[in-house]
């Protein structure tokens, strides 16, 4: 597996080594001693999730406040933006971002440290996208950012296109007003 850096130090790229043929391809998506080689952490994941989105769905930034979830994402059909907010009041890099493609054909996977926003939007007619968790959801600790946040200014790669939101999304508080952790 190679790791690739971001410009916060926490936040991983990570691309897993795929073996193809004319009859396809095998990866090894998650591999526990691997994972803690390559990237230094030894973390417990205790739940897996795949939500299916249709082209310019935005989900996020979401982030839970008591027991933070960190995440390894990846998707596996189709193509996403994905996003990294560092919440972390304490960091230097508080209110900065991270983002990265992924998709079915990168194989690419995204490490989200406890502490950060997360959020996605979909770039293909569907995608699916798998990730697992160091922490179960908690709703009562559910937080959110809005995703247009001018003082967060993320990139949202949308060509023009207003995104497909949940309404707890829609609603979310700005920054400057959003719980984040010390």
């Amino acid at each position: 597996m190679n790791v690739i850096p971001t410009a916060i130090p926490e936040v991983l790229i990570l691309e897993p080594k795929v073996f193809g043929d004319a009859r396809g391809f095998f990866l090894e998506s998650f591999n526990r001693k691997t994972f803690q080689s390559v990237s230094g952490l030894d973390l417990d994941f205790v739940q897996d999730n795949h939500s299916r989105s249709a082209r310019h769905v935005l989900r996020g930034l979401h982030y839970q406040l008591v027991k933070p979830q960190g995440k390894l994402v990846r998707v596996v059909s189709g193509r996403v933006w994905d996003v990294a907010v560092d919440l972390r009041r304490s960091s230097p890099n508080f209110g900065k971002w991270v983002g990265v493609e992924l998709s079915a054909d990168n194989h690419r996977q995204f490490w989200v440290p406890p502490g950060f926003g997360h959020g996605f939007v979909v770039l293909s007619e569907q995608a699916d996208f798998l990730y697992k968790t160091t922490e179960y959801w908690y709703p009562e600790y559910d937080r959110s950012i809005v995703w247009n946040d001018p003082q967060l200014a993320i990139a949202w790669p949308l060509d023009g296109h207003t995104p497909q939101l949940a309404a707890k999304d829609a609603a979310a508080p700005q920054f400057a007003q959003a719980e984040v952790y010390d």
